[in-house]
C-alpha cells in the first residue's frame, strides 16, 4: 500500500476527490462523436497525477468474447502489425488478459514468474519488461464491459484511497459507454433497415449527396433493384418465410459491395438500391447488373423449399455538379419500371425518353381527376361498316384528352395511368354516360338510325360492385334500348375474375345490353370461357389484320380459326384495323364483313361523325 500518512495522505485523498470531480464534469458532455479524445484526456490525467508510465482502457466484445484495447497513454511509438494488445480473445488469453472477462473488483499485479505469459505479450506490444498494474473493472448491469489498468515499470504499491478514486472513474467510463452505446445503437436504427440491416433511403440518400459533390468524380451509377413476384412467395409461404428470404438477398447484396464494389441499401419492400464505387461507365454498370442479377435469382431454402426470384434492375447515371440525389434516384426507379413492364428479369439503362414518358405520366396522375370533373375530355368515334355495302353498323366512342399543353392526347397516354390510380372507374362512367347522351342526340336528330354504340369496359370496370346498375341508369336517363349499347372487354378482363365476369355479363343480358370481347386472339380466352360467358361478338385484333393480303405472314390462317370459332358459338365476327382494300377482300372471303379501320375512316369528332351517319353509308 501507499506508505503516504498523516496530512500527506489526507492531502493525497482531496486531490483524488478533486480528480474524479474534474472527470465527470468533463466527461459530461461527451458523445460518440467526441468519445475518443475523452479518453485520451482522462487518461493523461491520470497517468500525470499518478505518476505512472502507461495507462490503458479495454472494452469487451461480448459476441465475439474478447477484450478490445479502445485507447491508451501515452501512445505507442511503434505498434507491431499486427498488434498483440488490440484484441486479445478470452479463449487464448493468459491469466491477467482472462480476467478482464469476469473482473468485479480492482486487481493488483507486481512482477511475478507466473505471469511469464502476460509480460511477454506486453513486452511485444509495448516495448515494457518487468512491470506492475492495477487494474479496475467496468462495470454495467452486473455485468463487466471492460477494464482500466495502469502499468508502471518496475514495482508500484496502490493506496485504497486511489483504488476507490479509480473505481469512481472507471464507473463515470462505464456509465459513458453505455451512453455511447445507446446512441450509436439510435443512429444506426436512423440509418438502417431494420430487417435487413442494410443502410436504408436516409443513409444512401446522405451517400449519394457526397458522391454527387461537384468535387468528386463522375459519372456516378446507381441500380434500383426490383425483385419479381416476392408477393407470391409471401402468399405462399408467409411473411416470416418472405423475410428471411429479403434477408438472404440482403446478405449477397452486402457481400457483393463488400468488395470495394460500393453501397447496398434497401429502399423497403422488395426495392434495393446500389451505388457503385468511382466513376463507372455503361459497360462495367452493366456488367456488375449481371452479376448482381445472377445473384439474386440463385436459389434461396426456406424450410424444405427451394425459391428462387429474378430481379428486374434500373440503371442511371448522375453527374456530380449536375445531378442531385433525389433526381438520380428517381432516375433508376423509372429504368427499373421499364425493365419490370418488359415481364421482369431484365436490365434497364435510363433514357430521355424514359424521363420523358415519366414526366407525362406523372402530369397525367396529377391533373387527370380535374380532367374528368371538367370539360377537357372528349370522345371521338370511329364507324364500323358492312364490308359488302358500306353500311354503318355501328361506332366506337374512343376517349381523348385535350391537355392544357400537351395537346389532344390518345387513350394510350393516360388510361393506363387511370388504371393504376383508381381512376378506371372514373374515366368509364365519364365514358359510358357521355357515349349514351351522344347516342341520344343523334336518334333524336336521325330518325329510325340503327347502329350500336360501343363503349370499351374496363377490368377494373367489370368487377365493380354497382357497375350493372350505373349501366341501367345511363340506358334509362337518355331513352336508349339495350341492345343499341355494346360493351367491348378484353380477355385479360375475361380472366382476371371469371366468376365475377360471368355474373356481371348475365345481368347486362338482361338488360339487353350486348357484349364484345375485344382484341380477340391476343390474351388467354379458351373455348371454356367462350361457352361459358354470355357475349356477343368477338372482335379480331388488329395485328393478325392489318397485313392481310400483302403478304403470306401466317395471319390469313389465325383469322380464319377465329371466324370459325365464332360461327361454332354464333357469335358476331368484326375485324379491327382495316387500312387497305386487299385486307377488306381477303376478309369478305374468309366470311368476315363487317370491319372498322382507316380504309373507311379514322376516329372523329361527334360532328363530322354525324355527318357520316347522315350519309347512312360510307363509300367504299
Amino acid at each position: 500500500m501507499s506508505t503516504r500518512g498523516g496530512s500527506g495522505a489526507l492531502e493525497h485523498n482531496r486531490t483524488l476527490e478533486v480528480l474524479v470531480t474534474g472527470v465527470a464534469t468533463e466527461l459530461m458532455g461527451v458523445d460518440s462523436a467526441t468519445v475518443r479524445e475523452a479518453y485520451d484526456s482522462v487518461l493523461r490525467q491520470l497517468v500525470d497525477y499518478l505518476g505512472i508510465d502507461f495507462s490503458f482502457l479495454r472494452h469487451n466484445d461480448f459476441e465475439a468474447r474478447a477484450t478490445r484495447l479502445s485507447a491508451e497513454w501515452p501512445p505507442r511509438l511503434s505498434v507491431p502489425d499486427p498488434d498483440p494488445l488490440a484484441v486479445v480473445y478470452f479463449d487464448d488469453a493468459d491469466s491477467v488478459f482472462r480476467l478482464a472477462e469476469t473482473l468485479t473488483e480492482p486487481a493488483v499485479f507486481r512482477p511475478d514468474p507466473e505471469q511469464e505469459d502476460y509480460r511477454r505479450r506486453v513486452e511485444e506490444g509495448s516495448g515494457f519488461s518487468a512491470t506492475s498494474m492495477a487494474v479496475v473493472p467496468l462495470l454495467h448491469s452486473g455485468r463487466t464491459t471492460g477494464i482500466l489498468g495502469f502499468i508502471k515499470i518496475g514495482d508500484r504499491s496502490w493506496s485504497e484511497a486511489e483504488l476507490n478514486a479509480l473505481k469512481a472513474i472507471a464507473a463515470l467510463l462505464s456509465q459513458l459507454q453505455a451512453r455511447v452505446i445507446a446512441e450509436e445503437r439510435l443512429r444506426f436504427a436512423a440509418l438502417h433497415d431494420q430487417l435487413t440491416k442494410l443502410p436504408n433511403r436516409t443513409a444512401l440518400a446522405q451517400h449519394l449527396r457526397e458522391r454527387l459533390d461537384p468535387s468528386m468524380p463522375g459519372p456516378v451509377a446507381v441500380m434500383h433493384i426490383d425483385l419479381d413476384r416476392l408477393k407470391a412467395l409471401n402468399d405462399f409461404l408467409g411473411h416470416l418465410a418472405g423475410d428471411h428470404y429479403l434477408e438472404t438477398i440482403a446478405d449477397r447484396l452486402q457481400s457483393f459491395v463488400g468488395k470495394s464494389v460500393g453501397l447496398a441499401a434497401r429502399l423497403g419492400g422488395d426495392e434495393f438500391l446500389v451505388v457503385l464505387a468511382g466513376p463507372c461507365s455503361a459497360r462495367v454498370a452493366t456488367h456488375h447488373a449481371e452479376l448482381i442479377a445472377d445473384a439474386m435469382n440463385a436459389p434461396v431454402t426456406l424450410g424444405v423449399e427451394r425459391i428462387s426470384r429474378s430481379a428486374s434492375i434500373g440503371i442511371a447515371f448522375g453527374q456530380p455538379g449536375k445531378h442531385t440525389a433525389e433526381s438520380l434516384l428517381r432516375q433508376a426507379d423509372q429504368a427499373a419500371l421499364v425493365a419490370k413492364r418488359a415481364g421482369g428479369h431484365n436490365i434497364a439503362l435510363f433514357t430521355e425518353e424514359m424521363h420523358a414518358e415519366a414526366e407525362l405520366r406523372n402530369d397525367v396522375e396529377i391533373h387527370l381527376r380535374d380532367a374528368i370533373a371538367g370539360d377537357s375530355l372528349t370522345l371521338h368515334f370511329q364507324p364500323e361498316v358492312d364490308l359488302v355495302t358500306g353500311r354503318i353498323t355501328a361506332v366506337e366512342a374512343l376517349v381523348r384528352w385535350q391537355h392544357p399543353t400537351r395537346g389532344l392526347l390518345p387513350p394510350s397516354a393516360f388510361i393506363p395511368v387511370a388504371e393504376e390510380t383508381n381512376l378506371a372507374g372514373e374515366l368509364g362512367r365519364w365514358v359510358l354516360d357521355r357515349a349514351c347522351r351522344t347516342l341520344a342526340d343523334w336518334q333524336r336528330q336521325i330518325p329510325h338510325l340503327d347502329i350500336a354504340m360501343r363503349v370499351n369496359i374496363s377490368p377494373v370496370q367489370l368487377v365493380t360492385n354497382g357497375f350493372v346498375g350505373a349501366v341501367a341508369r345511363a340506358l334509362a336517363e337518355f331513352s336508349i334500348a339495350g341492345p343499341d349499347l355494346c360493351l367491348e372487354i378484353t380477355e385479360v378482363a375475361v380472366v382476371q375474375d371469371l366468376s365475377r365476369t360471368r355474373v356481371t355479363l348475365r345481368e347486362l343480358r338482361e338488360l339487353g345490353v350486348q357484349v364484345a370481347i375485344d382484341d380477340f386472339g391476343t390474351g388467354y380466352s379458351s373455348l371454356s370461357h367462350l361457352k361459358e360467358l354470355p357475349v356477343d361478338a368477338l372482335k379480331i385484333d388488329r395485328a393478325f389484320v392489318t397485313d392481310l393480303g400483302a403478304r403470306d405472314t401466317g395471319d390469313v390462317a389465325i383469322v380464319q380459326s377465329i371466324i370459325g370459332l365464332a360461327d361454332a358459338f354464333g357469335l358476331n365476327i368484326i375485324a379491327e384495323g382495316v387500312e387497305t382494300q386487299s385486307a377488306r377482300n381477303t376478309l369478305i372471303e374468309l366470311g368476315c364483313t363487317r370491319a372498322q379501320g382507316y380504309l373507311f375512316s379514322k376516329p372523329v369528332a361527334a360532328p363530322d361523325a354525324l355527318t357520316l351517319l347522315h350519309g347512312v353509308r360510307i363509300d367504299i
